[in-house]
């Protein structure tokens, strides 16, 4: 609201369906959601880039947090993308065609499980933060692999996208020990005895959620070995941050009772003038 310059009073109700603190992107998509809203309020609506960006310096720079920029960039935006992060700051977003049938064969091999860990991005994010650079080689493995898990999804075999992404998890796994733990090596190790093929921690890592690729025969003995825990149904968002109701009527109300106020207020500056 100081960014924006808003001193009047507000009332905001937020609703979430997910827990916070749990690798989904839920502070960063909060951020997200509130300026749009307070832009709409505004009477202005802005471009996801914008939305992204401000969204960015707010948690970075004004509230000093040890985040990425992906979650506010996913958010702001929606639906499946590349996103490419320069050195200088600058970011570009590439919409990626693929078709809806493999969309939905994508989703329907995807399980989302809450571990019921909670912990803080920020403080897993900040145990490898300071030594990213020691870990070139994974960052580098890591890099090339976004254009190979896009060709897999578009036109490839899904379940090599599986694969890829057990690939990408030992990858991150190596870049502190705080991005897994005993317990998660443990579900993750129990998933795939079950038969998931890949699978990752969303988020910084060190709980939250755990999402997993599993071939449609296999999940229900996933589901049986991982009973303890919560699994969540889900689907793919196309679109970003929406504003979904906006009265303009209730604005047009509120200019005609300023104006009459006014008008009010000078017919009485007036007779006291007399």
């Amino acid at each position: 609201m100081k960014f924006l310059g808003i001193d009047n009073g507000l009332e905001l109700h937020y609703d979430g369906d997910l827990p916070g603190r749990s690798g989904l992107g839920s502070s960063s998509t909060f951020t997200v959601g509130l300026l749009n809203a307070l832009y709409a309020y505004l009477g202005q609506m802005i471009s996801p880039h914008r939305l992204a960006m401000e969204s960015i310096h707010i948690e970075q720079d004004l509230i000093k947090e040890t985040v990425g920029s992906q979650d506010q960039t996913n958010a702001a935006y929606g639906g499946f993308n590349k996103i490419r992060f320069k050195q200088n700051g600058e970011i570009t977003v590439n919409p990626v065609t693929i078709s809806y049938e493999r969309i939905q064969a994508l989703n329907e091999n995807l399980m989302l499980f809450y571990t019921g860990i909670i912990r803080t991005a920020e403080k897993v994010a900040k145990s490898y933060v300071d030594i990213i650079e020691e870990k070139e080689k994974q960052l580098l493995r890591m890099h090339d692999m976004v254009d190979e898990a896009i060709e897999l999804i578009a036109n490839g075999n899904l379940d090599s996208f599986g694969r890829l992404l057990n690939d990408g998890w030992q990858k991150k796994r190596s870049l502190s020990k705080r991005v897994s733990n005993s317990l998660v090596d443990e579900i993750y190790a129990s998933a795939i005895d079950a038969g998931a093929l890949g699978g990752k921690l969303s988020g910084a890592g060190g709980g939250g959620f755990l999402l997993l690729y599993v071939p449609s025969e296999k999940q229900p003995d996933v589901k049986q070995k991982l009973s303890k825990l919560l699994h969540v149904p889900f689907s793919f968002e196309p679109n970003g941050s929406q504003i979904i109701f906006y009265d303009r009527h209730r604005e047009y109300k509120e200019e005609e009772l300023a104006q009459e106020e006014n008008s009010h207020a000078s017919f009485v500056e007036l007779k006291n003038l007399k």
